[in-house]
């Protein structure tokens, strides 16, 4: 199933920092706005939440464009792999 990826961006004494991912499920991805990606399970859909929750729990960024760059390729190296 495919999934829209979504994401908060938060400042923080240290820079912008990205929390509470989400996934919904979509039937129109948006890859260009957005970040889109399938899985083959909930159990891998959630797995990859927490995923993205403990390898971003401690970066910070500089400004949101960053952020958004920064997660969004992240996400694209999972998928090709």
């Amino acid at each position: 199933m495919m999934y829209q990826l979504g994401w908060s961006t938060l400042p923080g004494l240290r820079g912008l920092a990205c929390s509470d991912f989400r996934a919904t499920p979509t039937a129109a991805p948006d890859n260009h706005a957005g970040v889109a990606v399938e899985f083959a399970s909930e159990t891998q859909r959630d797995e990859f939440l927490r995923q993205l929750e403990r390898n971003f729990a401690v970066r910070r960024f500089t400004n949101a464009a960053d952020a958004f760059d920064t997660v969004k390729a992240y996400v694209f190296e999972h998928a090709r792999k």
